[in-house]
């Protein structure tokens, strides 16, 4: 144990003799206990001194030395230099790029020499002719697949169906024949690689195939696999079976351009990799800066001038679009623009901050792909909406509650869509830049900013999608309930009393809005909770709350109690005619606390559940309406009675009116004499809503049956009787006029008492 100390001992000092030692030296010693004195240790000490001294010293003098210097060593370790500040990292970026973009300006002259001595460099490694011989071998490698690619698609053409120009009848025939023609072409794509590649392999050597192989991949594959994805997509030569709202001329310039873009990229990884591998690398030319910049430049003179197609192209054809996606649609075109520049700025920064891994990971062009999803991202939106228009569910009735469901339903799967569009989007670019998201936020949770940030977005996206769920499923119920339940105009035009809708019509908008804000409120105390907060005191906050609006406000509790209990009883339901204390009217709206009622001429009553005492239904199950008709004295009854019963017969056999009726209409026989004649009264059980439009019809039929029967309805008469007026003949111009008068005002006395009570 002692060797083993002084050996660990001689190691330390030999290994920090540039710092200076202090040692403990024995002076006296008596017993266990010591004094000691610390002489300076010279720091030039050679390997057999610092034996001699470490030999010279105790055990307890070794080990104080020894933690003596290894807490000088951690020391020297943790003095690191201060953090730099965003200010100072900001102006070490800015001049670290300016002076790349110097070193950019100084190289141009090295350009074309440096490319011309990766040539060199590259035609130095063949024999005289063999250049040639290998450029030939790569040629008959692609005529051979070209050819076995030609002989395949012949193949296939002879067993697909042919064109027959009805190709566009609707969209699924329409995609079906663009997907086939696209598989076809990728078929072709795939043997015409596979032949290329088995033929290469024959005839080149390794050292030719690490240049044929990226060259004919880049240069040649990369480019026709775009064309053929841009074919499906734009149909150049095809209007009738193009899938994007563009006129012929922006599908042929964007055609091109794409098939360009995927050209120029291509070359520009290829030539990178060549001029590594012959001897030039990228700093020496700065070809790699001038060739990713033509790129986002060619991005943005394809925005710029194809401005109005690409408007076009995102707008769509959806009738029903909203603000936003017609703002999107015009935003679009420079949106690439700014996508374009500020990814070339982001590639910038990157090679000013001189991060190694950032900069190998460049080599994987995660810019492009970044570029790429994002410019995509507006277009999948578009294609998003296309597919909704196209498969989303027909709409369920007619007339304004149909039409505003069917719509309310497509912004739901639109806004369902780009979630998971936008999620999809967020991976593909951090897979690109080799960033697990996942392990992100699993890591980050209450400690690192942004894995605490992902979570939030993850937990925000999930309950974004779940409320869109329920209120997609709460409305497509509510609109098939409230369009089965919708009023025809003669029941709009009643006095009330109309049917309701069912119980689901009247629970569900109640269950709607409980369910967002149960979903709002779970949710956001998780993503609050995400981002490190602790919510235990947002609980209990919320309970003691709870108990301060239960305490202080108990006329609202009983409110929202008794509208609990009023809909668990069904003592009502929207669209149904009730009587609240004498406040009548039609369900119009139901909340938590209180219910409107629509009055049949127009006013609106908003009674709290809290304060309805009874309640009266005029619309549950069946309505009796009964109907008075005055004849005269002499009329016979059991005459009326058969018209009654052939009326009613009648509309019960009548298309129109059968299913409005419950039970048909009947004479009730003669129900009171008054001054004008009998009272012949009629009933007739409905569903409730239809008695109104029933009622009508059957006035109209009793007036026209009246007439054919000779019966005439009895009219109010004034008789004056004036003593020794006997003979009418002989009446005085005076005398007229004083009956006149008489008549007048018994008119008015009967006008007076006003009309009958309503008998509802």
């Amino acid at each position: 144990m002692v060797y083993m100390l002084r050996l660990l001992a001689v190691l330390v000092l030999t290994s920090v003799l540039a710092v200076p030692l202090h040692a403990q030296v024995p002076t006296t010693s008596t017993g266990s206990s010591s004094t000691s004195s610390t002489p300076v240790v010279p720091e030039d000490l050679t390997p057999d001194q610092v034996d001699d001294l470490v030999a010279r010293m105790s055990d307890d003098q070794v080990r104080a030395l020894l933690l003596d210097r290894l807490d000088a060593v951690a020391e020297k370790q943790t003095q690191v230099a201060p953090e730099k500040g965003i200010l100072t990292i900001i102006r070490d970026l800015g001049t670290n790029m300016v002076m790349g973009w110097l070193h950019v300006l100084q190289q141009v002259p090295n350009l074309v020499s440096g490319q011309l001595q990766a040539f060199s460099n590259f035609s130095a490694a063949f024999a005289p002719g063999e250049m040639i011989v290998m450029f030939g071998y790569i040629l008959a490698a692609l005529l051979a697949g070209y050819a076995a690619e030609k002989l395949t698609i012949w193949l296939v053409l002879r067993r697909a169906r042919p064109e027959t120009g009805e190709e566009a009848g609707n969209l699924w025939s329409t995609v079906g024949f663009l997907f086939r023609r696209f598989c076809r072409e990728l078929l072709g794509l795939v043997v015409f690689y596979v032949v290329l590649r088995f033929v290469g392999t024959h005839l080149l050597s390794a050292e030719e195939l690490t240049f044929a192989g990226p060259m004919v991949f880049y240069l040649i594959w990369i480019p026709r696999l775009g064309a053929a994805i841009s074919r499906f997509v734009l149909a150049p030569n095809r209007a009738d079976l193009r899938l994007v709202n563009v006129s012929d001329r922006w599908a042929k310039y964007l055609h091109r351009n794409l098939i360009g873009l995927f050209l120029l990229g291509g070359f520009t990884i290829f030539i990178v990799g060549f001029n590594q591998a012959n001897g030039v690398p990228m700093g020496e030319t700065r070809l790699g800066f001038w060739l990713n910049t033509s790129v986002h430049i060619y991005i943005g003179i394809i925005a710029w001038r194809a401005r109005e197609g690409l408007s076009d192209m995102m707008r769509g054809t959806d009738p029903d679009r909203s603000r936003f996606d017609e703002a999107v649609a015009k935003a679009y075109p420079y949106m690439a623009i700014g996508v374009s520049a500020v990814m070339w700025l982001v590639v910038e920064m990157i090679i000013g901050s001189g991060d190694r891994r950032l900069l190998l990971l460049l080599g994987s062009a995660p810019h492009y792909t970044t570029m790429f999803w994002l410019l995509m991202a507006p277009a999948i939106d578009t294609l998003i909406r296309g597919l909704v228009r196209h498969l989303a569910p027909p709409m369920m009735g007619d007339g304004p509650i149909a039409e505003r469901a069917y719509k309310s339903t497509k912004r739901s799967y639109i806004r369902i869509g780009r979630v998971l569009a936008g999620i999809f989007v967020v991976l593909q670019i951090a897979n690109a830049w080799e960033i697990d998201l996942r392990n992100v936020a699993a890591a980050g949770v209450g400690h690192d900013v942004a894995g605490a940030l992902v979570e939030f977005l993850m937990i925000v996206a999930i309950g974004y999608i779940v409320n869109e769920v329920v209120s997609l499923w709460i409305n497509r119920r509510l609109a098939a309930e409230m369009t089965a339940s919708e009023q025809s105009p003669d029941e709009e035009a009643g006095e009330g009393g109309g049917a309701g809708g069912s119980r689901l019509a009247t629970v569900l908008p109640l269950l709607r809005v409980s369910a967002q804000v149960a979903i709002s409120v779970i949710f956001g105390l998780l993503a609050i909770g995400a981002l490190g907060v602790d919510i235990t005191p947002l609980l209990a906050g919320a309970g003691i709350l709870g108990l301060a609006i239960g305490f202080g406000a108990q006329k609202l509790v009983a409110d929202i109690v008794g509208g609990i209990f009023f809909l668990i009883d069904d003592a009502f339901r929207v669209g149904e005619y009730v009587d609240v204390g004498g406040t009548m009217g039609t369900v119009e709206k139901i909340s938590i606390r209180s219910m409107q009622l629509r009055h049949h001429r127009g006013a609106v009553h908003t009674i709290p559940y809290g304060e309805i005492q009874k309640l009266t239904n005029f619309s549950r199950d069946w309505v009796i309406m009964k109907l008075k008709f005055t004849v005269p004295f002499d009329t016979d009854p059991n005459k009326v009675k058969k018209i009654f019963k052939k009326i009613g017969a009648e509309m019960m056999a009548d298309e129109v009116h059968k299913d409005g009726f419950l039970q048909p209409f009947k004479s009730q026989g003669v129900f009171d004499f008054d001054d004008v004649g009998m009272i012949i009264r009629g009933k007739f059980m409905a569903k409730p809503g239809k008695q109104f439009t029933l009622r009508k019809e059957i006035f109209n039929r009793v007036k026209a049956s009246f007439n054919e029967a000779g019966i005439d309805f009895a009219r109010r008469e004034v008789r004056v009787a004036i003593p020794g007026m006997e003979d009418n003949d002989n009446i005085t111009e005076d005398q007229k006029r004083a009956v006149a008068a008489a008549a007048s005002e018994a008119s008015n006395q009967q006008g007076q008492a006003g009309p009958p009570a309503d008998d509802r």
